[in-house]
């Protein structure tokens, strides 16, 4: 049979409130408290979420928002979020919204209104929507920065730059960046980095491998030796259409990428891109929103603790080489 609450208690010889208490984080003492978890260890008691939502106000469920589920990076993300939700033993519902900024804002109100707090992955609303729409206590923001609110996201600014710097090292002064759409916040990023560098931009291209498909001849028909994609669907979309038309890469035509999805090593060549922390982005921005939840909406102490920037790092393949002629 299941342990209860009751077996608890009698193990720990306290009442079944005190119990509730020390398991909510309720006013106990720390003897109490270490005794109570002790038990519950010993027997193997996992609280009923309902329950526990009765006494704590919670539900012990919180929302994650992403634009479009069959892009591996936010997969990866999700990966991340739930091997987290799990080892604190919350729930995590998902939500796709197709790229669509409307159902986005209205995911958002659904999930805000129905689980303990959210974590809105690279939304494409405005900075004056989120602020207006998401409750800065209960959302954490992923790859995307909106002063006032919560948010975990990668040093897009310094990977873009390892990624042009590279290409350069190699002798390539014609580089096409293929843009991303125009609502991304990473796409700007990407963009104010390129601002050092003369660049043939080509976009905005849909972040997809069809999208990298269609942007091939635009490449092909500029003098560029070499290109930087807005993602790594959109830069094996360019590597399909290249080896379509017989251009060789990277002899005739390098091609570098942007986070490092694991199909990024399995594409012919290899794909050079930049390496984003997925997995650890989505644990540490459900870690942010647990204890922004878990601590009475206690503010965090700094702009640095709001907003938390991971580190990028390029990762050199076989798409990239030396420019030819």
């Amino acid at each position: 049979m299941r342990t209860t609450v009751h077996d608890v208690a009698d193990a720990a010889g306290v009442s079944v409130s005190t119990v509730s208490r020390a398991l909510t984080g309720g006013s106990v003492s720390p003897a109490t408290r270490a005794t109570v978890m002790a038990a519950a260890e010993r027997l193997g008691y996992r609280p009923n979420r309902t329950a526990r939502g009765l006494i704590t106000g919670r539900t012990g469920n919180y929302g994650l928002i992403v634009p479009d589920l069959r892009n591996p990076f936010f997969a990866d993300i999700a990966k991340g979020v739930s091997a987290r939700a799990r080892a604190v033993d919350c729930g995590v519902f998902i939500t796709d919204t197709d790229e669509d900024v409307s159902a986005e804002l209205e995911a958002l109100a659904t999930l805000g209104r129905n689980t303990d707090g959210v974590l809105l992955c690279s939304p494409r609303a405005t900075d004056a929507e989120l602020l207006e729409a998401a409750d800065p206590d209960t959302t954490v923001l992923v790859h995307r920065q909106v002063p006032g609110m919560l948010s975990i996201a990668a040093d897009i600014a310094a990977g873009t730059r390892q990624a042009m710097d590279h290409l350069r090292a190699l002798g390539h002064r014609q580089i096409a960046f293929l843009a991303g759409p125009d609502e991304s916040w990473a796409g700007h990023q990407r963009l104010s980095a390129l601002g050092d560098y003369e660049i043939l931009r080509f976009g905005s291209v849909a972040p997809t491998f069809e999208g990298g498909v269609l942007a091939g001849d635009l490449v092909l028909a500029s003098p560029a030796t070499a290109v930087l994609a807005y993602n790594d669907l959109v830069a094996m979309g360019l590597l399909h259409r290249l080896a379509a038309r017989g251009v060789s890469v990277p002899d005739q035509m390098s091609v570098v990428g942007y986070d490092d999805i694991s199909l990024a090593a399995m594409s012919h060549p290899p794909l050079t891109t930049v390496a984003v922390p997925k997995g650890r982005a989505g644990a540490a921005a459900l870690e942010l929103l647990l204890r922004r939840v878990g601590g009475a909406g206690k503010p965090a102490a700094s702009v640095r603790e709001r907003e938390v920037t991971l580190p990028t790092g390029l990762v050199v393949r076989g798409s990239s080489g030396v420019a030819q002629g």
